[in-house]
């Protein structure tokens, strides 16, 4: 077992991507180490000619997957887009580790991300003794793609300032990117491409200019369609976790899972499931990936402050943090869902008496 908390996807998935590489016999893109069908299997899951399986990172509708792989073909960047949760970075790491066996080459975006973040900076010690030259560039993971061949990424495009943005329209109208300081330019090498993903909560923030959208072919990431879509990938990402942080408890009971699942996509949809009572909606997003954190650290309470086995007291409080974002309209919100459905439901009554108990 590694020792490091998180592994890079090229990493924990080395040996999916070392049977799919000997069994991929489809035409390869240049630079690309799987061709776009092998990429898609990767992504989506399946079974090889020799019998191994690769299990699927994505769950959900495979042409969405299909239409970001042959984005990446093109000269077109690729844009995931949509709610906080649905697995836009995750997608980003795994198509990069799959076309390009890198997915570190990566660019956070935030309000204080600056163009030398994408484009290039200086090593000012050298400048100064120097004067510009090529030993005193910074180069960026875009330039390194760029000159590897390989996928850059950059997360949270919106938080990025409007004029931090068009950075991006040459490097990618023109694949090349300009250094005037040295009379040169560095340009891009077959196989580069960006993968951006941007939050739609975020919409407003800093919104892409006309010119920059044009560049990319934006691919909108859904919330799972159905109540067993979001409960696989809770319960794959729940034994992922489990297994990595060598947790001494039991992984939940699939039914276990389904209860926490059902309370986020009742209070996210704003129905219960038998569609027969209607309810408010907190101000958060309840995306999956809070499900699965609430697992996750529920799992952390039973291992190490009860017996192993996760119980509706492990995980009232998770539950109750990541719906209760506004202390008062959510509380209100909260405790209106706890006394009018969780209350009714008589295989409830421990989740009920745990929630409330917090209050």
């Amino acid at each position: 077992m590694s020792s490091i908390l998180r592994q890079h996807a090229e990493q924990l998935y080395a040996q999916e991507l070392e049977e799919l590489i000997q069994q991929d016999n489809d035409r390869r893109p240049l630079n690309w180490q799987l061709s776009p069908a092998s990429v898609v299997t990767y992504l989506i899951g399946g079974k090889l000619k020799n019998g191994f399986v690769v299990t699927p990172k994505y769950i959900g509708n495979r042409r969405l997957m299909e239409i970001a792989v042959a984005t990446l073909t093109t000269d077109r960047a690729l844009l995931l887009y949509g709610l906080p949760g649905t697995a836009k970075s995750w997608v980003s790491e795994h198509l990069s580790a799959a076309i390009s066996g890198d997915s570190t080459l990566i660019v956070q975006g935030t309000a204080g991300t600056s163009e030398e973040s994408i484009r290039y900076g200086w090593n000012y010690a050298r400048l100064l003794a120097e004067g510009p030259s090529e030993n005193a560039l910074v180069e960026t993971p875009v330039i390194r793609a760029m000159k590897d061949g390989k996928i850059a990424r950059i997360e949270e495009l919106t938080r990025i300032g409007a004029d931090v943005q068009d950075a991006l329209i040459t490097i990618l109208s023109e694949k090349s990117l300009p250094i005037p300081e040295l009379n040169t330019e560095i340009q891009a090498v077959k196989g580069f491409n960006i993968i951006a993903t941007a939050n739609n909560r975020d919409k407003g923030v800093n919104e892409l200019s006309s010119a920059l959208k044009r560049r990319f072919n934006t691919v909108i990431l859904p919330v799972p369609d159905s109540m067993e879509e979001e409960i696989d990938i809770v319960r794959r990402r729940v034994e992922s976790f489990e297994k990595v942080m060598e947790l001494p408890a039991e992984l939940p009971a699939l039914e276990e899972i389904r209860r926490i699942v059902t309370i986020f996509r009742e209070l996210r949809s704003g129905v219960t499931v038998d569609g027969k009572t209607k309810i408010k909606m907190p101000s958060g997003t309840l995306s999956t990936a809070e499900v699965i954190s609430v697992v996750n650290n529920g799992l952390a309470m039973a291992a190490y402050f009860g017996d192993g086995q996760l119980k509706a007291a492990d995980i009232a409080a998770g539950i109750i943090g990541a719906i209760v974002k506004d202390p008062v309209q959510d509380k209100i919100v909260w405790q209106e869902y706890l006394e009018t459905v969780v209350r009714t439901r008589e295989d409830w009554k421990d989740i009920y008496r745990a929630c409330r108990d917090m209050f």
